[in-house]
């Protein structure tokens, strides 16, 4: 794992934040997550058995994703501001998140409308909606193959706020504090959003898919990024050097995470089936999972070189990272496919056949979805910007040249 991990700037770029690849490997560990819990409820172990609540609040890898997406996002506006680099241009960025997430997801949206008899009654209200990732905004439109793409349409809403979001944290100067409390600020944002859901105005099954009931998770991760970068740049407060030491015990972090979860697992959090919770159990549930989130986190992002963070930025871990997004895509298809092919009824099925089933199908699907589409539209997008701005540059140049001649 490189230096910045813990805080230390792992090259001299002046104008971005070193890579932390140790991170891509929590990709693919919640994304693995949210396939266990989708195996689990397709099952029906998590419906009943104590133990089997853990397997029915494995969603946690949705804020695990959420977490890790407001840190590795606005990390780069916070050391940009941090060193007085040059701010992220917008258009790029915009146009970065966009060749990532939409390629694969249409080709996903195309295969399971097509392909899947239980959508073969979606109509052009279906096909828009989920082309454009607003089916999360109308009741029932999450399709067959496509149930776990609700928080895909989450995140995409907040990649679009996240400029503004930098603005309007990080002010005209670098006062880490200031900025970090900002971002934590999301639980007002949070908060607000679930008690106008107990006061009735809005309701627990649909508007929990929405963006401000997961403020919190992002937020945390921006305050991270913000903590993090303010230790590389030595711009910390003191005390916030306790992240470090916190960090460097990886087994408590985890240990404590996973007593967390248990709490989660008991009606505190609400049900384990699809019965919209109370916005009390979902506020619980918000709760505890940021929590866990930033454990999971934090021994990855800021401890020291050791044998875990090894481990997390060893080639398989980081491979697996790289194809996680086709792994979160495709394991309802291959579920959906896996029940249609055997003829078993819904919640049944033995757990660990179907789970092997259902991780073997989505790890094909998700390296042919990123050799030949993922990866390319990636190198081929990321090229043309920078091409661009060449010519630009040049251009202007020449002009200027003859303007002075003349």
């Amino acid at each position: 794992m490189s230096t910045a991990a813990s805080g230390r700037p792992a090259d001299t770029s002046p104008d971005r934040p070193p890579r932390l690849p140790a991170l891509d490997a929590l990709r693919a560990l919640g994304a693995v997550g949210v396939l266990a819990y989708h195996v689990a409820f397709n099952t029906g172990v998590s419906l009943h058995g104590t133990w089997n609540g853990l397997l029915a609040r494995l969603d946690v890898g949705v804020a695990v994703f959420f977490v890790l997406s407001g840190f590795l996002l606005f990390r780069p506006y916070a050391y940009a501001k941090a060193t007085e680099a040059g701010r992220p241009d917008t258009g790029r960025y915009l146009w970065r998140r966009a060749l990532r997430i939409l390629p694969a997801y249409w080709l996903a949206v195309v295969v399971c409308l097509s392909v899947l008899p239980q959508n073969a009654n979606a109509n052009l209200n279906d096909w828009v909606r989920n082309v454009t990732l607003t089916q999360i905004y109308e009741p029932a439109l999450l399709r067959h193959g496509l149930t776990q793409t609700w928080s895909l349409a989450t995140e995409v809403t907040f990649y679009l706020v996240l400029p503004l979001a930098a603005l309007a944290t990080l002010g005209r100067r670098w006062r880490p504090t200031r900025t970090a409390v900002l971002c934590l600020g999301s639980v007002v944002i949070t908060g607000a959003w679930i008690a106008a859901m107990a006061l009735g105005y809005l309701g627990t099954a649909l508007h929990t898919m929405w963006l401000p009931s997961y403020a919190i998770w992002f937020g945390a991760g921006m305050a991270l990024a913000t903590v993090h970068v303010a230790l590389a740049t030595g711009t910390a407060p003191a005390r916030w050097r306790m992240i470090n030491d916190l960090a460097a015990a990886p087994l408590a972090c985890w240990g404590l995470a996973v007593g967390l979860l248990a709490i989660a697992s008991t009606p505190l959090a609400g049900p384990r089936t699809l019965v919209a919770p109370t916005a009390g159990e979902f506020a619980v549930k918000v709760a505890l999972y940021v929590v866990i989130a930033a454990l999971i986190v934090m021994p990855v992002a800021f401890g020291p070189d050791n044998r875990v963070t090894a481990a997390f930025g060893g080639g398989l871990a980081r491979w697996l990272g790289a194809i996680s997004y086709g792994i979160f895509l495709w394991h309802p298809f291959v579920i959906d496919v896996t029940y249609l092919a055997t003829g078993w009824p819904v919640f049944s099925g033995d757990y660990l056949t179907v789970f092997v089933i259902t991780l073997s199908g989505a790890l094909v699907l998700a390296s042919m979805s990123w050799y030949a589409l993922e990866r390319p539209v990636q190198r081929w997008g990321g090229r043309w910007p920078a091409r661009r701005r060449r010519r630009v540059t040049e251009s202007q140049r020449a002009v200027a040249v003859a303007s002075a001649a003349n």
